[in-house]
């Protein structure tokens, strides 16, 4: 049984559609009915097991009408296998029981990873309409599950007796007993209905605030009717806006934000009221709507750790994670945060000496930062991006550049699949052989920005690896990188260190080995997913690695190497803006999740304010990375309390490379060890044990410190 838990009801308003004339008797009704279901299901792509390589979906197939029946059928199902275990009459065994349950609801699964995971890149009314259906009624499923009692006596029974099993075996039971008392299982009944009023409330609220942030992006736009004030973009980018606006159905030029706080356009505009209007736009947006849907969901998130005995929502969110208590977390956010604003402050002394330099006379505000940063870089670093960008040219970074990183450091072989069917056309498909020529997983890319595609950048699967189920993995990444008008994809550092990134969550889900789909791949704690990420994007500057790929799209002429060694150089350039940002983001997020339930809150950007100041991080002209009404990680996207992660796994990563730096680099022998040891264990085995199998220690901070240049 997966995670991939929804529901019920559409299937009968099915049975109500047709011929409004009334039938001649109710035996030709039955056999009428009946005949209309088995074709709608024998029609219904998704009802079936795809017969593609690894059940690929079969995206050119699927029709929006399919997922409704699709649901219907799936959670019906699940809810026959599930009261098949009940029912046994047979004592509980770990496989009568949790293997069966780990094989249970195989539609709904099917059903639920393609529905939601191409919403988020393909978005439309329709699809967000079932969506906001669907939250509640996969909310009251799970409870149906989780909060039941002879089901859990099952459990239970067997998770007393489980050192009686194999090492993952006891994983596993641990993995549910623990899921079902962190559900409320131990309630008493009436709890339990407060428990699956508030699952309710939450499913519904998670749901519009990832509506209103999508929404966002399609109206929280900027547009300019004076081409003169885009002075400071080059040809094609002004062009770029131009066909936005066009796209659009507007006049003009159409500026469209980014997932973050920060925009990438603001380090070329020169006219400052463009500057601001831009800062302004992304810092505010989604406030009306998503300002009161946070307040409700702190609030609800309290009453729920509360119910289930703990102080706070951070509490019972981190108690499952490696850093277990909220303090450790705190520990490591305000040990950092000194340093990091003391860095910031004096990058911004750079900054405003740089703003009087250039003739004027204000302060440096947040929508200044970045443009007058770029000017600063340039002079330090004499480095123009405008001449950088032309050697990470998008296919030779994919190719020559991470798919030659992880041949050489895995052995694997990543190979086109024209044949296989997308969800847009600008996607790329894969299948990935290990060195031995065998093929392990299907890999697919969608790099572009679009409308109804979600901001950011991530990695998801389509298909789980499972020893179990026979099942070989399916994985994607998705990311924003603007498309161009016309001509070559030219991508800035930054993009090509976020596809390595992305590709480091694919080779994690790639590479499982893992028996139980429950325990394999990305699913482990939600403060070491992001190791392997992090640790992959250092192989994009490896020498060798970066030789292969930096070479101008033009000439193909290598990056000269001056130029190679400011962009290197330069990446540690503005870590004090970074971290800073970084870690004013995490501190709201465990902030707003570790209220009380009495705590009154009445003002979002009060709050804000409050929890930054009392961190010391309140420093003005740089904003956190995601302001509370667009902090999707924290409020839709399932890191409730835990942003902290990137930073708390940054520590392993940095280790890690360092580890590997001084043990051969990019080689098969670190590869292999990496892969043996950490990727293909998902969370079949204790956590920090894998790494010190890997490394044959614990980690420390001491190569963090120095990746982020907070240390010479």
């Amino acid at each position: 049984m997966r995670k991939s838990i929804i529901t019920t009801a559409i299937l009968a308003s099915l049975a109500l559609t047709g011929c409004s004339e009334a039938p001649a008797n109710k035996e030709s009704t039955v056999k009428a009915n009946t005949a209309s279901s088995n074709e709608v299901q024998a029609s219904n792509v998704l009802m079936h097991k795809s017969d593609l390589q690894y059940q690929a979906p079969k995206f050119d197939q699927i029709k929006m009408a399919d997922y409704a029946p699709a649901f219907s059928q799936g959670i019906a199902e699940h809810d026959a296998d599930i009261a098949k275990i009940v029912d046994n009459k047979a004592a509980p065994t770990f496989d009568n029981t949790i293997v069966a349950m780990e094989k249970s609801g195989t539609l709904l699964t099917r059903v639920s990873k393609t529905f939601f995971n191409l919403a988020s890149m393909n978005s439309t009314d329709e699809v967000q309409a079932l969506q906001a259906e669907l939250a509640p009624k996969l909310a009251a499923h799970s409870d149906n599950i989780y909060l039941n009692p002879l089901l859990f006596a099952r459990v239970e029974t067997i998770y007393q007796s489980r050192h009686e099993l194999s090492a993952e075996d006891q994983r596993l039971i641990e993995f549910y007993y623990q899921a079902f008392e962190r559900a409320g299982a131990k309630l008493s009944d009436t709890d339990k209905q407060k428990m699956r009023d508030l699952n309710s409330q939450l499913a519904s609220l998670t749901t519009e605030f990832s509506k209103n942030v999508l929404s966002s992006f399609k109206n929280d736009v900027i547009i300019v009717n004076d081409k003169a004030e885009l002075d400071g973009l080059s040809d094609a980018e002004i062009s770029t806006l131009a066909q936005a606006a066009k796209d659009a159905g507007k006049e003009g030029y159409l500026i469209t934000l980014v997932n973050t706080t920060r925009q990438p356009i603001l380090t070329s505009i020169n006219n400052r009221a463009l500057r601001q209007r831009v800062w302004e736009t992304s810092a505010n947006r989604a406030m009306d709507l998503n300002g009161p849907n946070i307040i409700k969901q702190s609030h609800l998130h309290a009453e729920k750790a509360a119910l289930l005995g703990y102080d706070s929502w951070a509490d019972y969110t981190v108690a499952d994670q490696m850093a277990k208590k909220p303090a450790a977390v705190y520990e490591i956010l305000d040990n950092l945060a000194p340093q990091a604003v003391e860095k910031a402050k004096q990058e911004a002394a750079d900054i405003q000496a740089e703003i009087v330099k250039s003739g004027e006379k204000f302060e440096l505000a947040p929508w200044d930062w970045a443009y007058f940063a770029e000017k600063v870089r340039k002079e330090k670093y004499d480095l123009d991006q405008s001449l950088v960008t032309p050697y990470f040219e998008f296919n030779r970074v994919l190719n020559d550049g991470m798919f030659f990183a992880m041949e050489k450091l895995y052995g694997i072989t990543v190979k086109p699949r024209n044949d296989l069917p997308v969800w847009n056309p600008d996607v790329l498909a894969y299948e990935v052989f290990n060195k031995d020529g065998s093929s392990f997983g299907i890999f697919y890319l969608d790099p572009y920005a679009r409308e109804g595609k979600n901001g950011g950048a991530w990695m998801d699967e389509f298909v789980t690896q499972s020893g179990l189920l026979g099942n070989k993995p399916v994985i994607y990444n998705a990311l924003n990188i603007p498309k161009p008008a016309s001509g070559p994809t030219l991508m800035t550092f930054d993009e090509v260190t976020t596809m390595f990134h992305e590709f480091g969550h694919a080779v994690h889900g790639l590479f499982s080995d893992v028996k139980y789909p429950s325990l394999a791949g990305t699913a482990t704690a939600r403060d070491f997913v992001e190791f392997p990420s992090q640790a992959n994007e250092d192989w994009a500057v490896d020498p060798q690695v970066i030789a292969n790929y930096a070479k101008h799209y033009q000439t193909g002429e290598p990056i000269p190497a001056p130029l190679l060694e400011k962009v290197l150089t330069a990446s540690k350039f503005g870590q004090g803006f970074d971290t800073t940002e970084y870690l004013a983001a995490a501190i709201l997020d465990m902030e707003w999740h570790s209220i009380g339930v009495d705590t009154k809150i009445d003002d979002v950007a009060k709050f804000e304010h409050e929890a930054l100041a009392k961190h010391g991080i309140d420093f003005a002209p740089i904003p956190p990375r995601y302001k509370s009404a667009y902090f999707s990680h924290a409020f839709a996207g399932g890191y409730s309390a835990g942003y902290y992660a990137y930073l708390w796994t940054e520590v392993f990563a940095a280790d890690a490379f360092s580890y590997m730096s001084h043990n051969g680099g990019l080689s098969l022998t670190n590869g292999n060890n990496f892969r043996n040891n950490v990727l293909s264990k998902g969370n079949s085995e204790d956590l920090m044990q894998d790494y010190i199998k890997f490394t044959g220690r614990k980690p420390t901070v001491d190569a963090l410190l120095k990746r982020r240049g907070l240390v010479d």
